[in-house]
């Protein structure tokens, strides 16, 4: 099992996932601000500011314990998003995942094809063992996207947070390697 150090550029039909710059932070700052962004993932803390975005994102090529690529459309090079391996457990071989995707990248597959190209980085690469989740249970649209990729739920956690006016649930899911090898052996 190597650590995160290695940044791939992951290629796809639809997406090129790449390692993120400085220059990355004026749109992301835009993505993060977007309703149905904050709608699904919640509110970005009070302090971002687009300069502290501009360190963050300059700094994720430095992170040896966790992998964030910038989620590009294949054909313009247009930045819609971000895919994150994060939460690392060299132990256990397992780390969290999470993704969000702008306005400009949503109805397209861009998302189910990010998900699909690192979760396959992590298993095939990384060598691990365990990816796993939590998302919305409203998230209806991410949650089919976990699904195709191979996502299995897990488990509900009950009125996580007060949102939208609501106690709102939390769904867990995880991949293990064996099911992505299972996916992608179909797949063929």
């Amino acid at each position: 099992m190597s650590d995160f150090s290695v940044k791939p550029v992951l290629t796809g039909g639809k997406t090129v996932l790449r390692p993120f710059t400085e220059a990355d932070a004026e749109g992301m700052w835009e993505i993060i601000g977007d309703a149905e962004v904050t709608h699904f993932t919640g509110d970005p803390p009070a302090e971002i500011t687009p300069e502290r975005l501009r360190d963050w994102y300059g700094s994720r090529s430095a992170q040896p314990d966790r992998l964030d690529l910038a989620v590009t459309d294949h054909a313009t090079g247009e930045l819609v998003g971000e895919v994150v391996l994060y939460e690392w457990d060299p132990e256990a071989r397992s780390c969290t995942f999470r993704t969000l995707i702008g306005p400009r990248g949503r109805g397209r597959g861009i998302g189910t094809e990010a998900t699909r190209l690192i979760v396959g980085y992590g298993f095939e690469r990384l060598g691990l063992h365990r990816i796993q989740l939590e998302a919305y249970a409203f998230n209806h649209r991410a949650l089919r996207v976990y699904e195709k990729a191979g996502f299995v739920r897990e488990g509900l956690r009950r009125e996580t947070e007060f949102k939208h006016g609501a106690w709102v649930d939390e769904v867990v899911m995880g991949i293990l390697d064996r099911d992505w090898v299972a996916l992608t052996a179909t797949a063929r």
